[in-house]
């Protein structure tokens, strides 16, 4: 049986653009144009060129792609003037784009609302639009605003709009749900409808996330009989955002529904790019990644509970949807008060570590962390620290930092002043750090990494070294309040790690954070072991 062919066409350089606090320099538009043209998406929308001098610029640079088709955007052409005395129709016209997508209103409510035009006049600019951009050779796209909407309320004037684009040559007509708002059963029966007035292999679909349906919804649209997807990688977007194509991609290839009906000019192997490209986008943002995103989130294919653990061992189609190596990630076996015997065995295995499941080593590593847990830690988000511990009870962890004591001042007089000392013994000497800093970790950080210069063997390990993040909670309350802190660090491996500290010390919690994330730095680094001389 042969199949449909699907086509995937990314808005991330203009839908994600829209996203609160995102905003691309040129830069980021081509490094993130680059890796969506490896992935193979058919179409990278890059911007609307004239609408602002970075999108402007980006076309007039238009980068060159071998597996996707640069698309320029804009709107229909505006009341009261032809196609071709349009400044923004010839800012599109002359971008260095191979199609055009435009936007035209569908909602004869926003006709009237927002356009202030008659419904006609509405139907005559998007047939003048794409007359205009089909007779210059440009792959034309319409994209019908507010169209689930439009066609709730006067399902003929929807369906028009869409005609005129269509009978003018438009390749694409794209349906777009703008608000969010519609449902999943809604989108299969207004798709399956439109479908036998407009052929489905020149139907898209444009989702919003509003009700947490943007996936969903275009999942359906497809199953109705829409070919073309529009979203954004990690569902960026305006207000909840566009439809995930990390979520979408994955599903269209590894799920049967999908793949026995569909093709995607996307090759399988490139799947596994998806977790990286999720994470250089997040990168390039400065943000946060989702941990909770399905496929490429870091929590995608975590495991907690014991039973879950040992029931992944022996078949991870128990807990786990797909193979995490399909898209790039990996499994992640967590380890806390909920853990048994076999979450410890599993981590233990990821760290390279062999030991016998009847060891009573695995059973004591168990147990220190139930008790740790009970007075505070939580070694699920604290990976590193956890390492460490485990290393330490196996008798294979070296000592490097051993701390004699460490002082830390804060003195308000014009402004707030935060120093620190901290001594180590290191090869039987006496080291003395002093540094300053904007609050009591960065003071001790700088205390350490800035003096350890006279101690070449350490001191080279911290060059790259990086403090991402730095998190404190409250446990309790009262004044015998305990106090977690949980530090994100990295280096130039591009690899991050956590580490935390316990006390009802916010000081001491927090010096204990950070000479983890030290000595885990030297310990993956396999540095030399500190030397005590007696």
């Amino acid at each position: 049986m042969s199949k449909d062919k699907l086509y995937i066409f990314d808005t991330t350089l203009r839908d994600g653009a829209q996203t609160e606090g995102v905003d691309f320099s040129i830069d980021d538009k081509n490094k993130i144009a680059k890796i969506l043209s490896n992935i193979g998406v058919d179409y990278i929308e890059g911007g609307w060129p004239g609408a602002n001098p970075i999108d402007t610029e980006f076309f007039n640079k238009s980068p060159k792609f071998n597996n996707s088709i640069f698309t320029a955007f804009g709107m229909t052409k505006k009341s009261g003037r032809s196609a071709e005395n349009d400044p923004g129709l010839s800012s599109l016209l002359n971008a260095n784009s191979q199609a055009v997508c435009v936007v035209g209103k569908s909602w004869d409510f926003h006709v009237k609302i927002a356009l202030g035009i008659k419904n006609q006049e509405n139907l005559e600019n998007i047939r003048e639009t794409a007359k205009h951009f089909v007779k210059n050779k440009k792959e034309f796209l319409f994209d019908a605003e507010h169209f689930f909407d439009g066609f709730k309320n006067n399902p003929q004037y929807a369906v028009d709009c869409l005609k005129q684009a269509y009978d003018e040559g438009a390749r694409w007509v794209v349906l777009c749900d703008t608000n969010g708002g519609t449902l999943p059963h809604e989108v299969s029966e207004i798709v399956s409808k439109v479908t036998k007035i407009i052929p489905g292999k020149n139907i898209g679909i444009h989702a919003h996330n509003d009700t947490e349906n943007a996936v969903a919804n275009s999942l359906a649209a497809v199953l109705a009989g829409a070919r073309q997807i529009q979203g954004t990688i990690n569902g960026l977007g305006e207000r909840c955002g566009n439809a995930n194509l990390s979520s979408i991609i994955p599903t269209l290839f590894l799920k049967k529904t999908f793949n026995e009906k569909f093709d995607l000019n996307i090759k399988k192997e490139n799947l596994s790019t998806l977790t990286e490209c999720s994470r250089f986008l997040d990168e390039i943002l400065n943000k946060k990644p989702n941990k909770n995103m399905a496929y490429v989130g870091a929590s995608a294919f975590s495991h907690k509970g014991g039973l879950h653990v040992s029931a992944v061992k022996k078949d991870p189609r128990t807990y786990e949807h797909i193979d995490p190596k399909l898209v790039g990630n990996h499994r992640n076996i967590i380890v806390s008060n909920q853990s048994g015997r076999s979450n410890i065995l599993s981590r233990l295995e990821n760290y390279g570590v062999k030991i016998d499941s009847k060891d009573p080593k695995v059973q004591k590593i168990l147990d220190e962390v139930k008790g740790r847990e009970f007075s505070g830690y939580s070694y699920d988000g604290a990976d590193a620290s956890f390492e460490l511990l485990a290393n330490k009870l196996l008798g294979k962890l070296p000592e490097y930092l051993k701390v004699k004591n460490y002082n830390v001042n804060v003195k308000k007089s014009v402004s707030i002043e935060t120093t620190a000392e901290v001594t180590f013994i290191i090869d039987g000497k006496e080291i003395k750090c002093s540094g300053s800093g904007n609050g009591p970790v960065n003071a001790l950080d700088n205390a350490i990494r800035s003096n350890f210069k006279r101690v070449e063997k350490y001191h080279k390990y911290f060059s790259d070294l990086k403090l991402l993040d730095y998190k404190v909670r409250i446990l309790n309350t009262g004044t015998g309040a305990t106090t977690r802190v949980l530090i994100e660090s990295s280096d130039n491996s591009g690899k991050s790690w956590f580490t935390i500290g316990v006390s009802q010390n916010i000081i001491e919690a927090s010096f204990k954070a950070l000479i983890d994330s030290l000595e885990y730095k030297l310990f993956k680094e396999k540095a030399p072991a500190n030397i005590n001389e007696k």
